[in-house]
């Protein structure tokens, strides 16, 4: 891997070079125009330099990768050829075309009524999803039902993959049953999905490695893969893009390490792996993430001595159950459309759209349509599958391409030195906890929003009603503590005390109620008032709540903001919050970067 070529600052090298061929626009003079606009909104003082830009735009990952604002030549220009297509490294996808003219679009089966499963896959299939992911045994789908969902399936044309982390081998021998009595070979794609390593991280099953080498055993005849490192496990409990990287390949070396001490040489036991990753709705790590996972896997093939397309890592996208919310559910559907965007144009060979409903409980039809509409609109609407690797030649991507894959490598270094798969489970354990206190204070502070959840929350609304999981996986959600104020409303509303008019109260208004509704803490608004009677009056008609937050302008704060607070104390309220920083007594005061989750759990707490 090539050296860093940026600086400690981010900031890339001055050059006076075009940003872009067949442009004569030089990159001081994108600074020049870029801190123009920074200035006028306040982010950059008018006595900064124009390169500050760099600095206030850029941002750093959860990994503490840099990523900057603007991609440029210097960025990308030590990095190396990534390859082509279907070569190695793979950097650039595992095939050189797709087939089936885009992804493979892959619907997920979970429902243990067998009736409504079966009826879901044959709809399903007949409209637009190519292949089946189906959780099998315990809490999932009855596996002695598999031949019965399975019957009027194409099992040579459409790809099924098992998750069955109780009872792998059951499954795995359950699914064999069919492809045998079909008599056809099974679709590219197909899988067992034996995973003993993400069960055991998850909790769910124990580590069988003799079974897993009889599931490898049951799958190499048949032409299907056995294992399937599910690196969304450990992204569904809170780990940052670099840990998942450095699990799948640790878990992935120790599989193929157990296939060849069983008697498989290294080119089969790499042909009986496939990989499952987690996509976001933050874009350019997701495409960026998958890129790098392909080049990791070559590299650890490469060195186990794997020489042919065996080391093209297969990979298969699912769309961020944490980054998903119960709450307003309806924006899942804009967060797995941008994620199913970056799988797909990230290279992954099989995409699942998790249906917007999922948070809640068993989808319905109308989710599971919207689902599989994601993909095809993608593809077929949208020709994001036209072109192979899209990213591939963005010196931004291409560098955090590189910096993702770095540092994953490291980390992979450090878990694979451990003793045993304990304490190397125990070791990322330990990374995960952190990067999760990372993110959640992040969260808090409204640093990282959640539409509809932490940034504006219709605080009175009605979920959907959805079947409970027969057994629901532990997933970390990014937005459950917010949820978890928002299950329990608050027992009375906070009196928004606004000063003056309309235009003088209705931006800190605005941000006042947005943040309390965060918390599942209705409000009442004053309305334009002139004077401290005006809002006494108001407050008198509301109730004269415990809880008051003034709203205004600093005019006003400083004209009559201490009367009011006076005044509305010996009215009754006991406790007094200011929108903003100036000093009038209150109790408390709040602006843009407070921790949002700390100061609504205080509010509540007066209000009880």
């Amino acid at each position: 891997m090539a050296s860093d070529p940026a600086t400690s600052s981010g900031t890339p090298a001055t050059i006076e070079v075009p940003l872009s061929e067949g442009l004569e626009h030089t990159q001081g003079e994108w600074e020049a125009a870029t801190a123009a606009v920074l200035r006028r909104s306040r982010r950059l003082t008018d006595d900064a330099d124009d390169g500050d830009v760099w600095a206030t735009l850029a941002t750093t990952t959860l990994d503490g990768i840099r990523v900057t604002p603007l991609g440029t030549p210097p960025l990308s220009a030590d990095l190396g050829d990534g390859g082509l297509p279907g070569q190695a490294p793979f950097t650039r996808g595992a095939t050189a075309t797709r087939e089936l003219d885009g992804w493979d679009v892959r619907a997920w089966f979970t429902d243990p009524d067998v009736e409504r499963t079966a009826r879901d896959v044959v709809t399903d299939l007949e409209n637009g999803v190519n292949s089946l992911w189906i959780s099998a045994g315990t809490g999932g789908v009855p596996i002695d039902a598999l031949a019965t969902v399975l019957e009027p399936v194409f099992v040579d044309l459409a790809a099924v993959t098992l998750d069955a982390p109780f009872e792998p081998l059951e499954a795995a021998r359950a699914l064999a049953a069919v492809i045998a009595d079909k008599g056809v070979s099974a679709a590219p794609g197909t899988s067992f999905g034996a995973d003993p390593i993400g069960a055991a991280f998850r909790g769910r099953g124990v580590v069988d490695f003799d079974a897993t080498v009889e599931i490898a055993h049951l799958a190499q005849p048949l032409g299907v893969r056995a294992l399937t490192v599910d690196a969304t496990a450990v992204h569904d409990a809170g780990a940052s893009d670099v840990q998942e990287l450095a699990y799948s390949l640790a878990a992935g070396a120790q599989y193929l390490r157990l296939l060849v001490e069983a008697g498989l040489d290294v080119e089969q036991a790499a042909a009986l792996i496939d990989f499952r990753y987690a996509a976001t709705d933050e874009q350019f790590p997701t495409i960026a993430k998958l890129r790098a996972a392909r080049r990791l896997w070559n590299r650890v093939a490469e060195l186990s001595g794997v020489t042919t397309a065996a080391a093209g890592q297969l990979q298969h996208a699912v769309t961020s159950r944490p980054m998903m919310s119960r709450y307003d559910p309806y924006v899942n559907m804009l967060r797995t459309t941008v994620a199913s965007f970056a799988a797909g144009t990230g290279g992954a060979a099989a995409v699942t759209v998790l249906p917007f409903d999922e948070p809640l409980g068993l989808p319905e039809p109308f989710s599971r349509r919207i689902a599989r509409n994601t993909s095809s609109l993608l593809i077929s609407e949208s020709h994001v599958a036209a072109v192979t690797d899209p990213a591939g030649g963005s010196h931004a991507v291409e560098k955090l391409t590189d910096d993702l894959a770095r540092a994953a490598w490291e980390l992979f270094g450090e878990i694979d030195a451990t003793p045993s798969l304990e304490a190397a489970l125990d070791l990322l354990r330990g990374r995960i906890e952190q990067t999760v206190s990372d993110r959640a204070l992040a969260i808090a502070r409204r640093q990282r929003p959640i539409t509809g959840v932490s940034e504006f929350p219709q605080v009175a609304e009605t979920l959907p009603d959805r079947r409970p999981y027969a057994r629901p996986l532990d997933v970390h959600r990014y937005a459950g503590e917010f949820e978890a104020l928002r299950d329990e409303p608050a027992a009375a509303p906070v009196f928004l005390a606004s000063m003056g008019s309309v235009a003088a109260f209705t931006a800190r208004s605005t941000f006042a109620a947005n943040l309390l509704a965060a918390g599942g803490v209705e409000t009442v608004v004053a309305g334009p008032s002139e004077g401290v009677d005006d809002v006494l009056a108001a407050y008198s008609s509301a109730g004269s709540p415990a809880v008051v937050c003034l709203v205004g302008n600093d005019k006003g704060y400083d004209a009559w903001g201490a009367e009011l607070v006076a005044a509305l104390r010996d009215a009754g309220a006991r406790h007094v919050v200011l929108a903003g920083t100036a000093d009038v007594g209150a109790d408390t005061t709040i602006a843009v970067g407070v921790d949002a989750l700390a100061f609504l759990r205080s509010i509540r707490q007066e209000i009880a």
